[in-house]
């Protein structure tokens, strides 16, 4: 009897570690997959042609304390879309990341959700042919937990809503969205919520399978606007609560709203249906003008970026404001930039708080902090200095003799906004130094880093301190694993 109960236990113990390598094998089959091997969406990490433009106008919205200690908003970016939009007639696309109004906090902030929708829904009735397309995130839903206001307000009145297909994209959290797919993803989101909504307690509560969704921290994080007149690229959001979040745009017009247009048309072709605006035989008008601008997203940010610091040299001025900087490839060109002899200054967000949360300061004090290390006196580092906001800028610019770059849009430098994981837009703007739009940005810059009649930025060591060991470590074991928030 013994020795058949030890057989027993042999066999036992023998399919037990059959199964646990076979369930490990299918998992590790399935990562790799939808990590490295899946194809991304045709028509996604786009490089437009550069496209000649005479005028490109330059938006910001910065919140300070004046030199009195009042806190000021400039807001302009919000109130140029809406001045687009109202001159649209034939067409608008518009592909935005959040677009809710929730919130949970007492300060009260712009009702920049309602007053878009109210703006498409006037312009629409305005125009009885006019097409909107209005592309964003399944966050806006918590992934098919509920039915947004705003969302179904627009479809109520005409407009085509495209909920961007997340599954389409590759994982960027490799770990968890293998077992996610495996064992979790077939089984829906939508019905009766219990858990508290992650914008505010006031929406509606959501479902433990949407938050299991949410986990995969994928998203179609682009910000952009485009009508038949004019097309605008933007680091902000239609969302209540980053109303007051620092941040910039950029409007132009020609043809390159038609490279615009081809890319959005890709993202409604891959994630649904809509009644998309006829493009490929519009005359959007000559390229004229001293200026150059490539509209670029996805991985192909990455490269314009890095090609562009490769490029610098001794005497050039390098000005960087980021709200996320961990992309290791990207920080080591800007360290060799300063090598070189060119200044660097960086303007980073510290990470400390996202809508009213308290956040780690991961992965920017890190990163400053090993950038601070180097000794290297030609790299310079300060902190906006936020409050109840984000410093949400995300804005490249390299001052030379001859050719001033400007690389600016909805990307964060890091790994799952740079790798053709998250979907994201920029704008590559190369010409003169004497150009206006360089100027502005210039000017932009050398305010923030200044503090020109106002408090925007402090120096790097103000936040040093918070650097914990910890936080080091935390850092590190995300990196490694690719499981992070950023």
């Amino acid at each position: 009897m013994g020795g058949r109960d030890g057989n027993n236990h042999k066999v036992t113990k023998k399919r037990w570690t059959w199964g646990v390598i076979g369930i490990l094998t299918i998992l590790a089959i399935v990562m790799a997959y939808h990590t490295s091997w899946k194809s991304i969406p045709g028509g996604t990490s786009y490089a437009g042609d550069f496209r000649n433009v005479k005028d490109i106008e330059f938006y910001n919205d910065l919140t300070y304390e004046n030199e009195g200690g009042e806190v000021i908003h400039e807001l302009q970016i919000f109130d140029e879309m809406y001045h687009t939009i109202s001159e649209a007639e034939d067409f608008i696309v518009i592909d935005m990341f959040l677009f809710n109004g929730y919130s949970d906090e007492k300060d009260k902030f712009p009702e920049i959700a309602e007053e878009l929708t109210d703006r498409l829904i006037k312009q629409k009735e305005k125009h009885k042919d006019l097409k909107v397309v209005f592309i964003t995130d399944e966050i806006n839903t918590i992934y098919g937990s509920y039915e947004s206001r705003e969302i179904d307000r627009l479809k109520d009145n005409g407009v085509d809503v495209v909920l961007t297909n997340l599954n389409r994209l590759r994982d960027s959290n490799p770990i968890y969205s293998s077992i996610w797919r495996v064992m979790f993803s077939w089984m829906g989101t939508g019905g009766n919520g219990w858990i508290t909504n992650p914008f505010a307690k006031e929406a509606p509560d959501v479902t433990l399978r949407s938050y299991l969704k949410l986990l995969n921290i994928k998203a179609n994080h682009r910000k952009v606007l485009i009508t038949e007149n004019a097309a605008m690229v933007s680091t902000a959001n239609p969302h209540d609560e980053s109303g007051f979040h620092e941040n910039v745009a950029f409007k132009m017009t020609g043809p390159i709203i038609k490279d615009m247009l081809e890319a959005e048309k890709a993202v409604v072709e891959f994630s649904g249906e809509a009644d998309f605006p006829e493009f490929e035989d519009r005359d959007f008008g000559k390229e004229k003008g001293g200026l150059k601008v490539q509209y670029i997203t996805e991985q192909k940010i990455k490269k314009a970026v890095i090609e562009e610091l490769k490029n610098t040299t001794e005497g050039d001025n390098v000005w960087l404001g980021m709200y996320y900087l961990a992309d290791r490839n990207i920080i080591d060109q800007l360290d060799q930039a300063a090598d070189r002899g060119a200044i660097v200054n960086i303007i980073l967000d510290p990470n400390k708080q996202s809508f009213g949360h308290e956040k780690s300061g991961l992965p920017n004090l890190p990163v400053a902090g090993e950038m601070n290390k180097l000794g290297n006196n030609n790299l310079n580092l300060r902190w906006y200095d936020v409050n109840m906001e984000q410093f949400h800028t995300k804005l490249l610019y390299i001052n030379r003799e001859r050719e001033d770059v400007i690389v600016g849009g909805s990307s964060n430098y890091t790994r799952r906004n740079l790798a053709d994981l998250n979907l994201e837009a920029d704008v590559r703007i190369k010409g003169d130094p004497d150009e206006e739009i360089f100027t502005e940005v210039e000017e932009f810059f050398t305010r923030i880093w200044e503090n020109e009649n106002g408090h925007y930025t402090t120096n790097y060591e103000e936040h040093q301190d918070e650097l914990t060991a910890f936080r080091y470590l935390t850092y590190h074991v995300q990196k490694l694993s690719w499981f992070t928030t950023y």
